[in-house]
C-alpha cells in the first residue's frame, strides 16, 4: 500500500505481463490517499487481468463548521490510458465520486483496444452537491484487427443542488465491424416519488436521502477486496452524507 502527497492520482507506466492479474484500488478522503497510486499508461498482456476501484470522497467538515465547509476545496485528478496489447486481455475500471462545496474532480480514461478477443468495462458513479463541478470523460478505442472486442461504459450522476455541475463524455471510436460495445450516460436528481414513500414509512426526508445515496454507490464500495478497508470506507461515506 502506498499513500500520495498530492491530489494528481498518477505515476509511472506500468506492464501487466501475460497471464497476470492486477487489481489497483485508489481512495481518497478526508484522510488524504489510501492504496496503489494509478500510473498514467498501463499496458495489459495476453490473457492478463487487470481491475482498478476509485473512490475519490470529499472531506468531512468538523462539528459544527458545515458552513465553512462551503468554501473548501478538494481538487481531484485522474487521467490514464491503458492499452489491451495482448489477446484475451481484460480490463474492469470502477469508481465513486462524492464532491461538494467546492470540490472539483476530472477522470479520463483511454482504453485502446489493440488486438482481438479482448474485453473491457469502464462504471461510474457520482454524487455532486454545493459548487461542486465533476467531469468523466471515457473514451474507448478499438483499433483495425481487434475483432471480437467486447467493451462497456456507463456513467450515472446525482445533483443535489443547482448550483453543482456534472459534465459526461463518452465516446466510442470504433475500426473493427466484429464487435460488441455500448456507452451511456444519466444525469439527474434523487427520486421524490422513492422519498415521498419512505416518509410515508415514518422515516425522515434527510434519512430517506441519506439511504438513496448510500445505495446509489453501494454497487461501487462492494467491489473493494479488503474486508477493513472497505468497512472503513463505508463508515466514512455514512459521516460524510450525514453533512449533506
Amino acid at each position: 500500500m502506498s499513500a500520495m502527497t498530492d491530489n494528481d492520482i498518477k505515476s509511472d507506466c506500468l506492464k501487466v505481463e501475460d497471464g497476470k492479474e492486477l487489481l489497483l484500488t485508489l481512495i481518497h478522503d478526508g484522510d488524504g490517499y489510501h492504496g496503489d497510486s494509478m500510473p498514467g499508461k498501463i499496458s495489459v498482456g495476453k490473457n492478463a487481468r487487470l481491475e482498478i476501484i476509485v473512490l475519490l470522497l470529499s472531506a468531512i467538515p468538523e462539528s459544527g463548521d458545515e458552513k465553512n465547509h462551503k468554501d473548501t476545496e478538494g481538487d481531484f485528478k485522474l487521467k490514464c490510458e491503458i492499452s489491451l496489447a495482448g489477446e484475451g486481455a481484460n480490463c474492469d475500471i470502477c469508481g465513486a465520486v462524492i464532491c461538494k462545496g467546492n470540490d472539483r474532480s476530472d477522470i479520463e480514461l483511454d482504453i485502446r483496444h489493440l488486438v482481438p478477443e479482448c474485453k473491457s468495462s469502464q462504471s461510474f458513479r457520482t454524487i455532486a452537491s454545493g459548487n461542486s463541478k465533476c467531469s468523466f470523460h471515457g473514451k474507448i478505442i478499438v483499433s483495425p484487427g481487434a475483432q471480437k472486442t467486447e467493451a462497456y461504459q456507463e456513467s450515472h450522476s446525482i445533483l443535489l443542488s443547482e448550483n453543482a455541475k456534472v459534465e459526461t463524455l463518452p465516446q466510442l471510436e470504433i475500426y473493427a465491424d466484429d464487435v460488441k460495445c455500448s456507452h451511456g450516460a444519466t444525469v439527474g436528481k434523487l427520486d421524490e416519488n422513492q422519498i415521498f414513500y419512505m416518509r410515508s414509512r415514518g422515516i425522515s426526508e434527510k434519512t430517506a436521502r441519506e439511504i438513496m445515496l448510500k445505495a446509489f454507490v453501494s454497487p461501487i464500495v462492494s467491489m473493494i477486496k479488503e474486508n477493513t478497508e472497505q468497512e472503513r470506507v463505508i463508515s466514512y461515506i455514512d459521516k460524510l452524507l450525514i453533512t449533506f
